[in-house]
């Protein structure tokens, strides 16, 4: 012992001891370093458990992931095919709607040049009823005004001006001092290829509009009225007598109607009407005449033929009669062949 100081039995001298070396020479174990190595061995097997789940959980997750990944992948290559078998459906549909346009468009151009050409034709064509419609007016003008400078020669027949509507001219008797008599009858003038009936139908109204109870439709030729024409050239139609006649038969057929006319003048319109018979006889009347006319036509060509034949007989005895002095101033006549001199 120095200066009253005695050596730790613990140290023996050197002052430096541990705490485990402290404890361990006292018989005395170290709970809290105990505890400490049981709490550092707790934490290091709770921190190794945790690292152990925390590395499942992460191998979960990434065979999740990797299971997911795989589907998605999976799901993108389908949607991917999908997509292409649709996109090559879109491509031939396209393809075959451009081939649809391109054979729609050529069949519009199609279209478009036969309306051309179909306009061209209709234009050409109207060119040429225009030109034909106004040969015609030309032609019913003329022929118009050749019936009325015609018929204002007739011997007490009254032509009136050329009307501007219904009707052509409006003919009637006339008294000596020049008035128009009752009946009037109206006229329509018609130079064309063959009368038909919605001519006829025409004239009846224009006489209804008018009120004259007597038509005319007076044609160019005998060829233009048809067979229903001649056979009823005086015929009633809806309350109006219609003559079918034409322009060399007129003033004849007015000579035959002019009993008619003067009887209705004193008795009326409705004359003809109340006699049935009377009006037969006159369509009998206007048959025979065109027979007998027809005779007159077939026996004036006869005698312009005979009258031809006689002219051309005259000419070649004419000629015979100048050739004879001729031949009676010819030399001697030949030897006969085979006869020597």
């Amino acid at each position: 012992m120095v200066n009253g100081r005695i050596e730790c039995p613990l140290c023996l001298g050197e002052g430096k001891l541990k705490r485990s070396e402290v404890l361990d020479r006292l018989g005395v174990k170290d709970f809290a370093r105990v505890a400490q190595l049981s709490a550092e061995e707790a934490f290091r097997m709770l921190l190794s458990k945790h690292k152990q789940d925390e590395q499942n959980v992460w191998l979960r997750f990434e065979a999740e992931l990797a299971k997911r990944t795989s589907d998605i992948a999976q799901r993108h290559r389908d949607e991917l095919h999908a997509l292409t078998a649709r996109t090559k459906e879109l491509e031939a549909a396209a393809r075959v709607a451009e081939q649809q346009q391109v054979l729609e468009i050529q069949h519009a151009n199609r279209r478009v040049e036969d309306s051309l050409r179909e306009a061209a034709e209709l234009r050409e064509r109207n060119q040429a009823l225009e030109v034909e419609m106004s040969k015609v007016a030309r032609v019913g003008k003329r022929e118009e005004m050749d019936f009325a400078d015609e018929a204002r020669v007739w011997a007490g027949i009254c032509v009136s001006e050329k009307l501007p509507r219904n009707g052509d001219f409006i003919l009637a008797y006339r008294d000596p001092s020049g008035t128009p008599l009752e009946p009037r009858m109206l006229v329509d003038n018609k130079d064309k290829t063959v009368v038909t009936e919605s001519d006829i139908d025409k004239l009846v109204r224009d006489a209804k509009e008018r009120s004259t109870p007597i038509a005319a439709l007076v044609a160019r030729e005998e060829t233009q009225l048809r067979q229903t024409d001649r056979d009823a050239r005086w015929a009633c139609k809806d309350g109006i007598w219609v003559l079918r006649t034409t322009r060399n038969w007129l003033p004849r057929d007015l000579d035959v109607l002019r009993p008619l006319f003067e009887r209705m003048r004193i008795n009326g319109t409705d004359f003809l009407e109340k006699n049935a018979v009377l009006a037969a006889e006159v369509r009998r009347t206007f048959a025979d005449l065109d027979r007998v006319e027809k005779e007159l036509g077939k026996a004036a060509k006869a005698i312009q033929s005979a009258s031809a034949l006689v002219a051309k007989y005259r000419g070649r005895l004419q000629e015979l009669c100048d050739n004879v002095p001729a031949r009676k101033m010819c030399s001697t006549p030949e030897p006969a062949v085979g006869i020597s001199r």
